[in-house]
């Protein structure tokens, strides 16, 4: 095991004990709900980055076609829809402890993320619909760049120009509020560790579908 490992398992050891613990400011209407930010907004930024990655994978594999290309995209974007999914479910948290409800659909953001979501689960249906390796690596890698070009408008270009429940519109507190010193010890930290445990799920995983993808061939 790595050292990278056991500084990634210590580090998000720290953030979540430091999140539930450190006194934070009276926030309006957020209150004690406010440590979800270390939870919530870390793991949209390490769903970015997982697709990002996802992205630069399916890119190089459509200019080499090398299958191990693909197996790196096909799990960097497991991890971003896992941490994709965890977003949403912190958010859906979150807003019954605002917003009175686990889910709304006057909030654009969270519908849009949801479909976002759904994008990346039809990117594994479709994977699932072929048997042949080369064909399916060539179509997903291509789905998945359109796919992963998607995510920034649905997350954050078109919630923008909506009404919207988030922090900074209709009353609620501002993100630079929300942000206020105490809270940013333990977020700047939370981002760094929650991208580092992705970087660890996704070798996990990768080693696993080589031992798999080799256990196969060997039949």
């Amino acid at each position: 095991m790595q050292i990278w490992k056991y500084i990634v398992a210590v580090w998000m050891t720290l953030v979540i004990v430091s999140g539930f613990l450190i006194p934070i400011p009276e926030i309006d209407i957020l209150e004690q709900s406010a440590r979800n930010l270390f939870l919530h907004v870390p793991m949209w930024f390490t769903m970015m980055v997982a697709f990002g990655t996802a992205f630069v994978y399916s890119v190089r594999y459509l200019n080499s076609e090398d299958l191990r290309l693909d197996r790196k995209a096909e799990t960097a974007t497991a991890v971003g829809l896992l941490f994709g999914i965890c977003g949403l479910l912190t958010g859906s948290l979150w807003a019954r402890f605002t917003w009175g409800a686990w889910w709304t659909f006057a909030e654009p953001r969270m519908n849009l993320a949801a479909l976002s979501m759904m994008i990346f689960v039809a990117y594994f249906i479709l994977r699932s619909a072929f048997n042949d390796e080369v064909k399916r690596a060539k179509i997903s890698a291509v789905y998945n760049i359109f796919g992963i070009t998607t995510v920034p408008f649905l997350l954050y270009i078109i919630p923008r120009q909506l009404p919207s429940l988030h922090p900074g519109a209709e009353g609620n507190p501002a993100f630079s509020e929300i942000t206020a010193p105490e809270l940013r010890y333990i977020f700047y930290p939370a981002i760094i560790g929650f991208i580092g445990l992705a970087v660890w799920l996704m070798d996990i995983l990768n080693r696993y579908k080589k031992v798999k993808h080799l256990s196969s061939t060997e039949k």
